[in-house]
């Protein structure tokens, strides 16, 4: 299979390209790998939940077991609160098998080189700007839908509309604020595509120079490849959990509940605290 990559022209679309139509509805080379990874991505969950469940236990279930205590654990650290992250974790941790996985099928030899009427047949689903955007539109939204949960609705919307009179400097960070939303979703989203879109590109472009030797070099990048897209689900795991922390995050001394009270980090040093880390990812 990794020998058709020998004889490909070159053909890169920044859009995803429609193969089909099912009634109204344009079916993409994006959407058609990407159900294909979903269907991965939940056999391997039902997999294991279905072997934890009978108590049978392999080196693979062990591995994913460690993967979600070990997130569950940076969830916590990252909110800093133990109730409200174990409400987050199930959003942030689909969203990081989600990444995951598709970017992972991307990389399976035929991706890119087999065509139907000139266009690639399979194109990865993070390698599509409406996924990636529409994954950081779930994560903001659900930020702001925790920040409503914890400050009311009012006092959300306090966090960005301040009397500018009575208190100028207040009113300029809400500003700053309001804007910064806007940025976290075109950053989160450009971050996952550009990346996407980049290794796919990568691996047309090293097959085509390698020609027939493309089966002893490509191999090697695939392999980066497989490396890059964990990062970039992590990251996007990260950045999920931080904007969130952000968004609930009070200020002033005065906690949200009393559960946050006995937290080793509390909700009002992670405003201080998260940031820090946000600043490492960017």
């Amino acid at each position: 299979m990794i020998h058709s990559f020998a004889a490909l022209d070159l053909h890169i679309s920044l859009a995803a390209e429609t193969i089909f139509h099912v009634g109204p509805i344009a079916v993409t080379n994006s959407m058609i790998l990407g159900a294909f990874g979903a269907v991965v991505m939940l056999a391997i969950l039902f997999y294991v939940a279905g072997k934890v469940k009978k108590g049978s236990y392999n080196r693979f279930v062990g591995l994913v077991q460690w993967m979600f205590e070990g997130f569950l654990k940076s969830t916590e650290d990252i909110i800093g609160d133990k109730k409200l992250a174990r409400k987050i974790f199930p959003l942030a941790m689909t969203i990081f098998f989600t990444v995951l996985i598709t970017y992972w099928v991307s990389i399976l030899p035929g991706v890119g080189s087999i065509t139907v009427g000139g266009a690639p047949l399979f194109r990865g689903l993070p390698a599509d700007l409406n996924f990636t955007f529409a994954l950081a539109i779930i994560t903001i939204v659900a930020s702001q839908l925790y920040a409503v949960q914890r400050h009311g609705f009012f006092g959300n919307i306090g966090r960005y509309a301040k009397n500018p009179f009575t208190n100028p400097i207040g009113a300029f960070e809400g500003l700053l604020e309001f804007i910064g939303e806007f940025s976290r979703l075109v950053a989160l989203s450009l971050r996952l595509f550009g990346n996407a879109f980049a290794g796919e590109v990568l691996l047309l472009v090293i097959a085509v120079l390698t020609s027939y030797f493309s089966s002893v070099v490509l191999p090697f990048f695939m392999a980066f490849e497989l490396f890059i897209g964990f990062i970039q689900a992590y990251v996007f795991f990260v950045l999920t959990l931080i904007f969130t922390s952000l968004a609930v995050a009070t200020h002033g001394g005065d906690h949200a509940s009393d559960d946050s009270a006995h937290n080793t980090t509390s909700i009002d040093h992670s405003s201080a605290d998260t940031p820090t880390r946000a600043a490492q990812l960017e």
